[in-house]
């Protein structure tokens, strides 16, 4: 098996179990985020040691260890992003299943198991731009980048919660500019950059420099996938935003 169909099966597999974990009923609002969390991270650990004895691994879910730094190969996985969306019922949440070798985004699957889709690091044919541009952002706090940005745009703005599911949301057509500068963590950004990227959209930092991953810091806090074309405007934008 591939690591690419590694990842696939893998963030399948995770997404049937929170799938099932939700409907069975008994765990309710925060309580089900938490054991989603737990059982989730619990199903891709033994599956990644299983099948890929030799890598080392960085998980939301899991204590970090500082010997994954001497890895060439390491996964890096969320096993439930959006636990407050996955908690209040709504299909805004994903399953990141990454591999970062060298410390780039190689290969990626996001699962969105509330839409029945996953996304794999693979070309892919990218929708048309809209004609009013749509910029994602938080459901709950977007941030002041993203609002000036959209603003000097003069884009709509499309709330949504999962990391995942917005960056996916430009795949799908949904949207057009994903900017994010809220504060992240490696885990939230390395699946879906790894899948943009590999399908031709662009993925950057808000500065423009290349993500990286496997840092002793796992905190990468703020990331940009867009259509290529409207990388350039978006950045100069971005360069203007008061700090």
């Amino acid at each position: 098996m591939t690591d690419l169909e590694l990842a696939k099966v893998i963030a399948e597999e995770t997404g049937k179990i929170l799938l099932n974990l939700r409907e069975a009923g008994l765990f309710q609002g925060k309580a089900l985020g938490k054991a989603g969390d737990r059982v989730a991270n619990a199903f891709i650990i033994e599956a990644l040691r299983e099948n890929r004895p030799d890598d080392a691994i960085l998980s939301e879910e899991e204590k970090d260890s500082t010997a994954r730094l001497a890895a060439e190969r390491v996964w890096i996985v969320d096993p439930l992003d959006g636990t407050r969306e996955y908690g209040e019922g709504r299909a805004d949440w994903a399953v990141h299943i990454a591999l970062a070798i060298g410390g780039k985004p190689a290969i990626g699957a996001v699962a969105l198991p509330g839409l029945g889709r996953v996304f794999l690091s693979q070309p892919q044919r990218l929708p048309a731009i809209a004609t009013k541009l749509r910029v994602l952002v938080s459901r709950t706090r977007p941030g002041k980048e993203a609002l000036a940005v959209a603003e000097a745009l003069g884009a709509e703005l499309v709330p949504m919660g999962s990391a995942g599911a917005k960056a996916m949301a430009v795949l799908r057509g949904e949207a057009d500019i994903y900017l994010h500068t809220g504060g992240q963590y490696e885990w939230d950004n390395c699946a879906p950059a790894a899948v943009a990227l590999a399908a031709g959209l662009h993925a950057s930092r808000v500065d423009g420099s290349s993500l990286a991953y496997n840092n002793a810091d796992p905190y990468l806090p703020d990331l940009l996938i867009c259509q290529k074309e409207l990388a350039p405007k978006v950045l100069a934008l971005l360069s203007k935003v008061p700090a």
